[in-house]
């Protein structure tokens, strides 16, 4: 399929995930739901790798993208529009939230933009991006890139490990774990409220899971062997 087809898909996969994980957070924030703001982004990615999985293999996340270019798994041309797709996706889900609950999404529930909690240092924020998705990306090498997974399952093991991760993170940063997920509010409430978001807080949320997912990616290979994945 070509690539315009494939990032078209990509940036449907991710408006949907910020639209419903997002909305979610706006939604059940203020009441401390953190089971079901994590269980929403897991449905969301759980359900779209069963219905755009077969398009574009639903990266749905730029950190996944790299990591897959970073061990082979993908053409760095593919990376750039993906990424870009996934960017631009993100961006029109988090305005639809915008659009549908006015800016009370954004003034009093953040949009779902997600910040290292009080008292938590860049070290510490990065580092547990850095884990989170580094979890995620190992689930994802072992259930769909690498050849002897048992096919059907991948769906469910990657929209789980989204969900336990939030779980464990999201008091601490928001449990971002993809970098168009946390860009897509933040540029929201930039252009909206004037924000600083996306120049203060926004690199975290880009360093900490793209190095993650790349070395979970090459640990996976290496432990796996290149013949398998």
């Amino acid at each position: 399929m070509d690539l315009f087809k494939r990032s078209l898909a990509e940036c449907i996969g991710t408006l949907i995930l910020v639209f419903v994980g997002c909305g979610s957070a706006c939604i059940l924030g203020a009441s401390g739901d953190l089971l079901g703001i994590a269980a929403a982004f897991g449905l969301a990615v759980s359900v779209m790798i069963y219905t755009i999985g077969a398009v574009s293999g639903c990266h749905i996340n730029p950190a996944v993208s790299i990591a897959l270019c970073a061990v082979k798994k993908f053409p760095v041309k593919d990376t750039a529009a993906y990424c870009a797709a996934q960017c631009i996706g993100a961006a029109v889900g988090a305005g639809l939230i915008l659009l549908i609950m006015g800016m009370d999404a954004l003034t009093v529930s953040g949009l779902g933009m997600t910040a290292p909690a009080a008292g938590i240092s860049v070290f510490q924020a990065v580092l547990a991006e850095f884990i989170g998705t580094f979890v995620l990306m190992l689930v994802i090498m072992g259930v769909a890139v690498d050849r002897r997974a048992a096919p059907g399952f991948a769906g469910l093991a990657i929209g789980g490990a989204v969900l336990a991760v939030i779980l464990v993170i999201g008091n601490i940063t928001g449990g971002s774990i993809n970098p168009a997920r946390t860009f897509g509010p933040d540029l929201m409430a930039l252009i909206f409220a004037g924000s600083d978001a996306l120049w203060t807080t926004f690199p975290i949320y880009l360093v900490g899971p793209i190095l993650g997912a790349v070395c979970a990616a090459l640990l996976y290979r290496m432990i796996a062997g290149k013949e398998n994945c």
